[in-house]
């Protein structure tokens, strides 16, 4: 009699579980009915299921190809669109119109003053410069041999103001010189103060410097700090020289007239850029 019952409960047991796991059966094609992709996602977190997530993405590298969204000549408002500058430009050096990354610093006002002031002296003076080396010195003569005092005095008048115009004329020439040292100047300053920060420049036709900030790297892994040795490992193979300027640069391949440039300092690169001085700011 105990057999018996012990059977009977073993076939119950067992005909419970058969209706459990029809029941969850049951559930799990109701759920994956209603919700397909919940079904489906839950399937891929059961033990043995790929789990596999997409590798996560590192840093975007500086490229000529573009950076943060801005595109080598690029129109300036396309550029502001993008959202990845600062909407007031910091400097309007030489016509072209500056802005630093989104973040960055705000404009230097007493900079951008500077800068104006000096712009203007730099086209006022040599603008007169080029008229007075037009003009051609009237000739001093000489006297002939009977010519009276009056003649002389004349003479003697002409001459002296010809050399008062001429000593005019040399001065205005060193002021015009001395203004274009003045403008080299202005430029050097407004790189090295967005050397760390990053810059973005527009001429009329169109983006024409991007200038990196201090963390970026290209693909190579270059950018602030690295060695000049580890510059030329990178880039010697690519046509990487020294210019007047002190930097190095590299022509971007398929890009005409784009070019990679690094300013060093202490034998490390200090700040980088892709930029086409061929497009003029106005």
């Amino acid at each position: 009699m105990g057999k018996n019952r012990a059977a009977v409960r073993a076939v119950g047991v067992g005909i419970s579980v058969a209706l459990l796991v029809a029941g969850a059966a049951a559930c799990s094609s109701d759920d994956k009915k209603k919700d397909p992709a919940k079904a489906d996602a839950a399937a891929t977190a059961q033990p043995g299921a790929s789990s596999a997530a997409p590798a996560p993405k590192g840093p975007e590298a500086f490229t000529a190809a573009g950076y943060r969204g801005l595109k080598p000549g690029m129109a300036k408002d396309a550029g502001l669109a993008t959202g990845a500058l600062e909407a007031a430009p910091v400097s309007l050096l030489d016509g072209c119109t500056d802005f630093v990354y989104k973040g960055g610093p705000a404009p230097d006002q007493a900079r951008m003053t500077a800068e104006a002031a000096t712009e203007a002296r730099y086209k006022d003076l040599n603008a007169k410069a080029d008229a007075a080396a037009g003009k051609t010195p009237a000739p001093g003569g000489t006297l002939p041999p009977n010519a009276s005092a009056k003649d002389a005095a004349a003479a003697a008048a002409g001459s002296a103001a010809a050399a008062k115009d001429s000593a005019a004329t040399a001065k205005l020439m060193a002021d015009a010189t001395q203004s274009i040292v003045d403008m080299m100047v202005a430029r050097e300053t407004k790189e090295k103060a967005y050397l760390a920060t990053g810059r973005v420049s527009f001429a009329a036709a169109g983006l024409r410097e991007l200038v990196a900030p201090a963390e970026a790297k290209t693909a190579e892994g270059i950018g602030a700090g690295t060695t000049l040795e580890a510059l030329q490992a990178a880039y010697g193979a690519k046509g990487l020289q020294p210019a007047k300027s002190g930097k190095y640069v590299f022509p971007v391949e398929g890009q005409q007239g784009w070019q990679y440039e690094f300013t060093m300092a202490d034998g490390k690169v200090a700040g980088m850029a892709v930029v086409n001085r061929d497009l003029k700011c106005v």
